[in-house]
């Protein structure tokens, strides 16, 4: 399969001020297989460790951080001559050895020739007691789940691939047809890269829901492992209430859906705990549609969504003729499955920062607003081809100078204000 974010790798790999590399992500998104396919193509020689249940390793890291004994060391653990440049050092599961993160600080300092990559879970590599994590010392990576794009090229879809990332909207419209098939597909599937390998392989929608079954089994073993234990079952509250919370008409999020008289205080470390795991993304209010975004945030109101549209369905066992055949997955669910797949992949893209907007008489409400370039974007989500928006209509009349996306099943189609975008093709 091809990952977009092997790209990014060459290009950190060609820094001249490279640091050793952290890549940040959620389990199963891909990690490990982007690492160890990025030294394939690009370097002479790979010398991979997983630390995991590794005592090896364990002492290798915790004697002392004399980087020419750590590399003699990992030199005659791989039997791989580590040499500066054409090597790439990749430490795998890494959170089961916090020395290691810590080391990074000293590779950075004492020998930037080496190029050293780890990967681990997010739920164990920022804190571990005692140890300091190397902040200013690593470069740092975001993997997400595969985006639409990367779906087409697993798929075979070279040239509708293409097509969409050259925004040729003129021959994008002639089949128009194709992409919302295949957008269905990716709302099935997803983007977790083991589950989109079973699809392309097989195309067997019962395997491809197993697959994704046997992750939310593994996420959720993580909780017993990974989460304080006095926030266990808050954490579980909170990722069984996101589905429900996204498919209803106010998107908010409602502590008193989780249980009666609930409030911020009770969840805030639950809610804040899946955010750094990298599970759940949070998107909070904007109380106004200026620049900079992030001033007029309002802390108290957000959104949840999870990590993957395919995983989402998966929680709420949406049946594959649901997705595939009929409407139900553009008409119902409040558009919830939707602005999940939009979120998706503008955090694929490196989309940063990302709100929503409701003013404080709840008369207008926009599903995402982000900054581009030296503008803010308002953006309209609509499930299916119905794209009356009252909320975009008033903003765009009182505020001429704005631009806008509406991202829904039409075509492609430039008006006065405002850009409509089929949503294969945000």
């Amino acid at each position: 399969m091809e990952r977009l974010a092997i790209q990014q790798l060459v290009e950190w790999k060609n820094k001249k001020d490279r640091k050793p590399l952290v890549l940040n992500g959620a389990r199963q998104v891909g990690k490990t297989w982007l690492l160890r396919e990025f030294a394939r193509r690009e370097y002479k020689k790979e010398a991979y460790v997983v630390c995991r249940k590794n005592d090896v390793v364990r002492q290798i890291f915790s004697q002392d951080f004399n980087v020419e004994r750590i590399l003699r060391a990992l030199r005659a653990l791989t039997s791989v001559d580590i040499t500066p440049r054409d090597t790439l050092i990749i430490l795998d599961e890494v959170q089961d050895v916090p020395e290691a993160i810590e080391s990074l600080k000293y590779f950075c300092e004492e020998a930037p020739e080496y190029h050293i990559a780890v990967a681990g879970s997010m739920l164990g590599i920022s804190i571990h007691e005692g140890v300091s994590y190397p902040v200013g010392k690593v470069d740092e990576l975001d993997v997400f789940p595969m985006s639409f794009e990367e779906f087409l090229l697993a798929k075979g879809e070279n040239e509708a691939c293409k097509l969409l990332l050259e925004k040729d909207f003129a021959t994008t419209n002639l089949v128009h047809e194709k992409y919302v098939d295949l957008l269905r597909q990716y709302y099935y599937v997803g983007g977790m890269p083991e589950v989109v390998k079973e699809y392309v392989e097989t195309g067997a929608l019962k395997n491809v829901r197993n697959k994704q079954t046997a992750i939310l089994h593994g996420y959720e073993r993580d909780f017993s492992k990974h989460a304080p234990k006095e926030q266990l079952e808050r954490i579980r509250m909170v990722w069984k209430s996101i589905p429900s919370q996204l498919f209803k008409e106010n998107k908010k999020f409602i502590y008193g859906a989780l249980r009666k008289g609930a409030r911020a205080n009770d969840f805030e470390i639950a809610i804040q705990w899946l955010v750094d795991s990298g599970l759940v993304y949070r998107v909070s209010r904007c109380t106004k549609i200026a620049l900079p975004l992030g001033i007029y945030e309002d802390f108290s109101s957000f959104k949840l969504y999870i990590v993957d549209v395919g995983l989402l369905g998966a929680v709420v066992k949406t049946e594959p003729v649901q997705v595939l055949v009929n409407n139900n997955v553009f008409t119902e669910y409040k558009g919830g499955m939707t602005e999940q797949y939009i979120l998706q992949q503008m955090k694929s893209h490196g989309v940063e920062p990302i709100f929503y907007h409701k003013t404080d008489d709840s008369r207008l409400e926009l599903d995402f607003v982000i900054q581009q370039e030296t503008a803010a974007l308002p953006i309209e989500v609509k499930a299916e081809t119905n794209v009356r928006a009252n909320s975009l209509t008033v903003l765009l009349k009182n505020t001429p100078e704005l631009r806008a996306v509406r991202f829904s099943m039409l075509p492609y189609k430039e008006q006065d204000q405002m850009t409509n975008i089929p949503l294969y093709a945000v």
